[in-house]
């Protein structure tokens, strides 16, 4: 590009160098300079675009670049929603957000059928359009709750919920009323939505998840499989523009169908929160301020009065609706704040609506203007309906969510009775420590950054020149894949001529709670399954053990199978390998099937009551049974099996033999092998660790709950 051509400053700006730079300052500025001013960034956004739009000084035009990228945005919001939903109180709370979706639609409508007949004196259908604008609304305050890390809390996960209803049943309105103004609201017409919509449905919630779990364990690289995820999200609103919905409800139902594929924890989904919140929300904001029209106030007072209407009202039954689900299931103020601020945002689905009944011509006046379905006043006053709106939700939900995420943080008395997580991975080559690291960042606390250790061993009597260098650049691959899921990794680097000694000396110097290592591979006849390294460390490390042969990507898995051996519930170590567990359930959203005595089960429930995951509870099966592993699982479980040391509650003789028979059965499956942190004292009961007395059963649950809750609380 030539000097003269950047040099022509024409406005709107049409050159794409410039445009593209005034975009990535207003993002980059706006936020940091309204954040001072305790405005919401993206409100920030939204205002910076009303300014530079073409209503305001008319830097940028609202063209099909702005609109394209705008329309990724929209998409991407509802796509993380479905994405980061946490599918089992999704269907915990399944009711809880049909009643919320049926509030805050049949609130709205009735208010706003009213507001269009007897206070703006509007036509039946028109006034049921302008009704359905009000019921739908966009969960722009979406990303700014996930930042604060309450995206899990039951009042967001049933609004996320109520939103895929109300704005599906807002959107079947607009087809309906669209339909009614073209005389094809008939039997055909009803048989066509309602075989379409069925036929979308069953293709984005069974068969999209099969591609994808194909996909991803097949295709390991980083840009193919977030581009694959693009292609879904765009893939989805085509089917369900096709199906004859709008688009934002197959973004939602993508995220919702590939939830269980890509784990929270994951570097993918890393990168599609990186790049949806850096680029593509940011501009669907900007792009939603580009259409804010001043000049509204000052062209009569009729479009100032329908924009006032129409606010208020549209705020007002959002308000109602959410003070109806908070008196409901007694959700507290800052919960209703959130609810309310999730839902009181109009933007995607009211935007589509308005400009449908905007194009629709029902006939022309006397002067030979066309009579739209949806008048000019109502346009402009939905462009300032969206303004206010999303103010208005942005202050209550940033405001709802600060306190709630302040009600979460651990007091300070408790936070020294919590236990620190330290896990060690001992890493040989590239090509397992990827998995090493994943594995160890699903078993970690999700709130927990900079409690990873990576080790490297060189033998000091090797005379190798190149040993220092293949061990650093292997260090330095596991900090990079460590990185991509904003997690920090220790890096470690050891001389020893003993690596069993050099790996014993880091766990005790570092205080490590958690080791994570790789199945070893028998290279000889006499070869023992686990290997000298790894049984040398199991009898002189008393640190909580996970030894992994990976088969599949983690986060493929549909299943994780967990056997848990008979008084396994009456070791010292059973809590902290069980919440390393429960981490997996949790960063992963799969099912957990636990193969456990009555008695085991009992301590689970317990836990299951505070702290819920998708669980399946089966009995331990017989000793002689476990050689038949390969009968219970189905394709793409993952296998945990809990083991013990001799002399040990749970232990039993033919726990020696599971290892071999894994290996064995299971050649087409993950496994895990976990070893507990025990007393070198074996076979104690579980002491009370503050005074040193012997407790019973129910003061070794209260003990066990406890420490889990002490342990789990950083979620």
């Amino acid at each position: 590009m030539h000097l003269d051509q950047l040099s022509e400053f024409n406005l709107p700006l049409d050159n794409p160098v410039l445009k593209f730079l005034l975009i990535l300052l207003i993002i980059l500025l706006a936020p940091i300079a309204l954040n001072r001013l305790k405005i919401p960034p993206l409100l920030g956004l939204i205002i910076a675009g009303a300014i530079v739009g073409p209503k305001g000084l008319n830097w940028i035009e609202r063209d099909s670049s702005i609109i394209l990228s705008g329309t990724a945005g929209m998409l991407y919001i509802m796509f993380l929603a479905g994405l980061e939903i946490d599918l089992a109180d999704f269907r915990k709370n399944s009711k809880k957000s049909i009643v919320f979706g049926m509030y805050t639609f049949l609130i709205p409508m009735i208010l706003g059928m009213i507001t269009g007949l007897y206070i703006l004196n509007f036509g039946m259908l028109t006034s049921i359009l302008l009704a359905s604008m009000f019921a739908s609304h966009t969960l722009i305050a979406y990303p700014m709750i996930s930042k604060m890390g309450i995206a899990k809390n039951k009042a967001v996960n049933i609004t996320v919920g109520g939103t895929l209803i109300t704005d599906t049943l807002a959107l079947l309105v607009l087809a309906i009323v669209v339909g009614a103004t073209q005389g094809e609201v008939n039997t055909i017409f009803w048989t066509k939505l309602v075989v379409s919509l069925t036929v979308f449905t069953c293709i984005i919630l069974f068969v999209l998840p099969l591609i994808a779990r194909w996909f991803l364990k097949k295709y390991e690289d980083n840009v193919s499989q977030y581009v694959f995820c693009l292609v879904l999200v765009f893939l989805g609103a085509a089917l369900a523009e096709l199906a004859g919905v709008e688009p934002i409800i197959g973004a939602f139902l993508v995220g919702l169908a590939v939830n269980p594929l890509i784990s929270h924890a994951s570097p993918l989904m890393n990168r599609i929160e990186f790049v949806g919140n850096a680029i593509f929300i940011p501009f669907f904001l900007i792009g939603v301020g580009m259409l804010v029209d001043f000049t509204v106030f000052i062209n009569g007072w009729e479009a100032i009065s329908v924009a006032i209407v129409m606010t208020v009202v549209a705020t007002l039954a959002k308000y109602l609706a959410a003070l109806a689900t908070q008196k409901t299931y007694g959700f507290s103020k800052d919960e209703r704040r959130i609810i309310f601020g999730l839902s009181n945002a109009q933007a995607a689905a009211t935007l589509a609506a308005v400009t449908v009944g905007y194009k629709i011509i029902l006939g022309t006046d006397e002067n030979g203007e066309p009579i739209r379905l949806l008048s000019e006043y109502v346009l402009n006053g939905t462009i300032i309906m969206i303004l206010v709106t999303c103010t208005i939700a942005s202050l209550e939900a940033q405001k709802g969510a600060k306190r709630i995420a302040f009600a979460d943080l651990p007091l300070d008395e408790d936070a020294s009775e919590e236990v620190q997580e330290r896990i060690l991975i001992p890493v040989r080559n590239q090509e397992t420590s990827d998995e090493l690291i994943h594995l160890s960042i699903m078993l970690k606390s999700p709130q927990k950054q900079s409690n990873l250790y990576a080790l490297s061993i060189i033998n000091s009597e090797l005379e190798d020149a190149n040993a220092e260098m293949k061990a650093q650049k292997t260090l330095n691959q596991a900090s990079k894949t460590a990185g991509a899921t904003d997690h920090f990794l220790y890096e470690l680097l050891r001389y020893d001529t003993n690596v069993e000694h050099g790996i014993s000396g880091v766990i005790h110097e570092n205080k490590i709670t958690d080791l994570v290592l790789g199945l070893h591979e028998q290279t000889k006849m006499d070869d023992s399954f686990l290997g000298n390294l790894t049984e040398g460390l199991l009898s002189k490390c008393n640190t909580t053990t996970f030894i992994y042969k990976p088969h599949q990507p983690f986060d493929t898995h549909k299943r994780h199978l967990v056997f848990i051996p008979p008084y396994a519930e009456k070791e010292l170590g059973f809590p902290f390998w069980l919440v390393k567990v429960w981490n997996i359930a949790r960063n992963s959203g799969a099912r957990m099937i636990f193969y456990a005595s009555d008695e085991t089960r009992e301590y689970l429930s317990d836990i299951l009551q505070k702290h819920p995951i998708r669980v399946d509870f089966r009995p331990f099966p017989e000793w002689d049974e476990l050689g038949n592993l390969n009968i219970l699982l189905k394709p793409d479980d993952n296998l945990i099996m809990v083991l013990s040391r001799k002399g040990e509650a749970s232990y039993h003789p033919r726990l020696e033999r599971v290892p071999q028979l894994i290996n064995f059965w299971l050649k087409n499956h993950s496994f895990i092998l976990i070893y507990p942190n025990q007393p070198k004292a074996g076979g104690m009961p579980v002491m009370d660790m503050m005074h040193g007395s012997l407790i019973g059963p129910i003061e070794r649950l209260d003990w066990i709950g406890r420490t889990v809750a002490s342990l789990l609380k950083r979620k």
